[in-house]
């Protein structure tokens, strides 16, 4: 409650149409929707595989294109037997989806990375290229079994180039007349544990920078009238969202030592993963924990740090600080994983 001019009290509300969920991930925003039936998991040697399919009616309602998804989240990429089970189960994925899109074994690709190397969370795209094995040069002079014509480019971003990255690759499209893209880009999530742990694939395309508010011009096959399958991993989160899940991992640490300390088991351990664990938080606890900010549902905590972040330029975006070495990893396993599924005798060089 505030007062108003003429000392009377009244309800202050938050315009929910001020803050928009800042992520690329559709599993994220079909939860945030709370529309059941979209998304079909399975786990794969621990790694949660999520399918969805958008029609025109979830379209309409989360407003991403109609087509064909698929997330793949894991723990850890940072060793090697972990980086190699990933690259297998994203190789398995990738040639699932380009089935789904009716993408021959012997359609031609360029593939193209998206996002500046100058900036690590955002150097996804380019180092990924580094990883794809091209051969559209060689195969000027002879076609070579067991591979596919394949280009590569990165062009970097428009603030770099002052040329709109939608029309430079239009016009190398146009050029090289590829049978489809394949678009790497970084994404943005809403989750501070999706993070570095993600990778979104789909045959709808990608609008560079959305995640970050930067939108321009989108890379789909409404603009380019070839197919487009985007590869993304979320690097960065805003602080918004670090604050709000900082303050929920808050009440589930409390709600879960409340109940843990009363066990004999807690005295035989130091310390305790709650997040693996499942926890009910007591409405109560949370408001007397945090007071009236307890009290917020999720959606008005996140309104309340918009309004008191955004007007004084602090919504930053964040990212892991090991993010250049998780870079390597990922780009690794996407450029790899690639190579896999467009050469058949990829495993042969």
């Amino acid at each position: 409650m505030v007062k108003n001019k003429n000392g009377d009290m009244m309800k202050h509300t938050i315009d929910l149409k001020k803050y928009e969920l800042r992520t690329d991930l559709v599993d994220e925003t079909i939860n945030k929707h709370k529309i059941d039936g979209l998304i079909k998991e399975e786990t794969i040697d621990n790694v949660k595989v999520s399918t969805i399919k958008i029609d025109d009616n979830a379209s309409k309602i989360i407003n991403k294109k109609v087509g064909d998804y698929i997330t793949i989240e894991f723990d850890d990429v940072t060793d090697y037997d972990n980086k190699e089970k990933v690259k297998k189960i994203f190789s398995e994925q990738l040639k699932k989806l380009l089935t789904l899109t009716n993408i021959s074994d012997n359609a031609t690709c360029l593939v193209i990375g998206l996002g500046n190397p100058k900036s690590t969370p955002d150097s996804l795209g380019p180092s990924t290229i580094n990883n794809i094995i091209v051969t559209n040069h060689l195969f000027a002079i002879e076609d070579i079994d067991g591979f596919r014509r394949v280009s590569a480019i990165s062009p970097n971003v428009t603030g770099v180039t002052g040329i709109e990255t939608h029309d430079l690759i239009k016009s190398v499209t146009k050029m090289l007349k590829p049978d489809f893209l394949i678009v790497i880009d970084a994404l943005a999530s809403s989750s501070i544990n999706r993070v570095n742990k993600t990778i979104q694939m789909s045959n709808t395309g990608i609008a560079p920078g959305s995640g970050i508010g930067n939108n321009r011009k989108d890379i789909s096959y409404d603009s380019l009238k070839i197919p487009v399958i985007s590869i993304g991993v979320p690097t960065v989160v805003d602080a918004i969202t670090v604050v709000s899940d900082t303050l929920n991992f808050m009440m589930q640490h409390y709600s879960f030592s409340k109940e843990y300390l009363k066990k004999p088991i807690s005295k035989l351990t130091t310390s305790v993963n709650y997040l693996d664990k499942e926890i009910n938080i007591d409405e109560a606890d949370k408001e007397n924990l945090l007071g009236l900010v307890g009290s917020l549902t999720d959606d008005e905590l996140k309104e309340l740090l918009f309004e008191v972040l955004t007007p004084i330029g602090y919504n930053l975006m964040v990212t892991p600080k090991e993010v250049d070495f998780v870079i390597e990893k990922l780009s690794d396993i996407i450029g790899n994983g690639i190579n896999k599924v467009l050469h058949r005798n990829v495993n042969n060089l």
